[in-house]
């Protein structure tokens, strides 16, 4: 097996790895730091399609990190861009808050529910019935089905929240159509974050918090992986899977002389 380039540029996921229940992981607000100093490529990465880099970018100003708005890719954001891409100028009736609509609006797209060309669904704190009811039927009648994520619970003060890969497999069981998930585990989310800080995967690196999408995601676009342990995963839950990281390392503490 030939030698890895030495990494580059760096993408991290957020939840689980920066921030932890709301607070930052210790050491995590460092290692932004040493990545902006080191002048390399970098982009945090979220599956929460909820809000839009500015918001999140205020947020994570209030913790203390020194994070530029721009440095902040969401799998709303790549959901646009797909779109974007697959259909320019195209439509679509959408289930999902701001960070998702701003970013359609902003790559050209008409949001409607008269014959969209697609039907995306996000995050939002609330699904109303009566939307996902036209949903269903707008793919009977020949939308495409477009969800900004698989997952399928969210974490809360109170304890896990339906997600939109929950949602999404309610419409599905409706209608029989899967839906296109965009974000992580799709190597395609990874892929468009490369290409937005003009990076190569084999020179890149991809920190998580999940095998299931961090560290999956990023072995499938070819990155070098580093899982965490300040999130939802264990050492031991690294063996449940078919799949290894790179590495495993306690914090994104440990990290921060590598760059």
């Amino acid at each position: 097996m030939s030698e890895r380039k030495p990494i580059e540029s760096w993408l991290t996921d957020m939840d689980g790895v920066l921030v932890h229940e709301g607070v930052p992981v210790p050491g995590a607000t460092d290692f932004i730091g040493r990545l902006r100093a080191s002048g390399k490529p970098f982009l945090v990465l979220t599956n929460n399609s909820i809000y839009t880099p500015r918001d999140l970018h205020a947020r994570l100003t209030r913790l203390g990190f020194d994070l530029p708005e721009d440095a902040i890719w969401t799998s709303a954001l790549a959901t646009a861009q797909f779109l974007a891409d697959q259909r320019p100028g195209g439509s679509a009736f959408v289930i999902g808050e701001a960070g998702l609509t701003t970013a359609l609006h902003s790559a050209g797209y008409i949001l409607t529910d008269y014959k969209p060309d697609y039907v995306v669904l996000g995050e939002t704190r609330n699904y109303s019935f009566e939307a996902i009811t036209t949903m269903i039927r707008l793919i009977n009648n020949g939308s495409r089905f477009i969800c900004t994520n698989p997952d399928a619970t969210g974490p809360s003060n109170e304890g896990a929240l339906p997600a939109a890969g929950s949602v999404a497999a309610l419409v599905t069981k409706a209608t029989g159509v899967e839906p296109y998930f965009v974000g992580k585990p799709n190597p395609m989310m990874m892929r468009s974050a490369l290409n937005k800080i003009g990076a190569h995967s084999e020179s890149a690196a991809m920190i998580g918090d999940r095998m299931d999408t961090d560290v999956l995601c990023g072995l499938e676009a070819g990155l070098r992986t580093f899982l965490v342990l300040t999130g939802i995963s264990s050492k031991e839950d690294v063996e449940r899977y078919p799949f290894r990281p790179s590495e495993v390392v306690d914090s994104v503490a440990s990290l921060v002389d590598r760059i």
